[in-house]
């Protein structure tokens, strides 16, 4: 009946291992875990994250890995060149410092790509990126419902049914869905919009601590719809 999960980690792949070591010590090597989307961008090792979880994967662990936008904005790049994405207000493409892609492509060792990118960087970034890693991402379901949780990158817009969400709200979405305070056909469980700590609000629990910009990865535990954040001492309360 125990779950647990791990918000957005934005290529921070020192806190995923710190956060795994935690779950492994509260459940142990078979724990189910859920990856809440935004493994990719801002922090410096995106590709070392993809492989860990890739790994993880085939090698029979029970992890089930969420696609966030970035992961989406990364994978459509290197796919089609593609980097602005119509859900931005701002106009900010991928590759601004301020959305991280250029700090995703280092990390497989394309370095100096200029935003916009030309189609020299677009070029190098096809050959170093593995086709296994777009692959993944591409592949990776955008939600997971685990009883009365309902585990997403984003949210969900309310009063539509889940099997009518469409992609750019899971992956993108803010408002209606971080202002609605009526209950869900679940407990919503998300990440997207980064807080200075995790958040029980009673009908969502969002778990995006801002590992994107270098705060710490909390992994929470789950039972029914009780929730605990796991630390060094063990489980803490996360109550509305």
């Amino acid at each position: 009946m125990t779950i647990y999960a791990i918000g957005d980690i934005h290529g921070q792949l020192e806190m995923l291992l710190g956060a795994l070591d935690l779950i492994d010590r509260d459940g142990g090597p078979d724990a189910r875990i859920v990856f809440m989307g935004d493994l990719t961008d801002r922090g410096p090792d995106s590709r070392g994250v993809i492989d860990h979880l890739m790994q993880g994967q085939a090698a029979g662990r029970n992890w089930h890995v969420l696609k966030g936008n970035h992961d989406r904005m990364f994978d459509r790049f290197v796919r089609t060149g593609m980097q602005y994405d119509k859900r931005i207000k701002s106009g900010l493409g991928w590759l601004d410092y301020r959305l991280g892609g250029a700090t995703t492509l280092a990390s497989y060792g394309v370095a100096d790509v200029g935003d916009p990118a030309s189609k020299a960087d677009l070029k190098a970034a096809r050959a170093a990126v593995p086709q296994a890693h777009l692959d993944f991402l591409s592949g990776l379901p955008l939600w997971y419902r685990h009883r009365e949780l309902l585990f997403v990158h984003a949210g969900i817009l309310p009063g539509v049914a889940l099997a009518d969400q469409i992609e750019d709200d899971l992956v993108w979405i803010r408002d209606p869905f971080l202002t609605y305070t009526d209950p869900h056909p679940w407990l919503v469980v998300h990440g997207h919009t980064a807080l200075d700590f995790p958040q029980h609000f009673g009908n969502r629990i969002d778990l995006d601590g801002g590992a994107g910009y270098g705060r710490p990865i909390h992994p929470a535990v789950f039972e029914g719809r009780d929730c605990w954040l796991l630390g060094d001492q063990g489980r803490t309360p996360l109550l509305p």
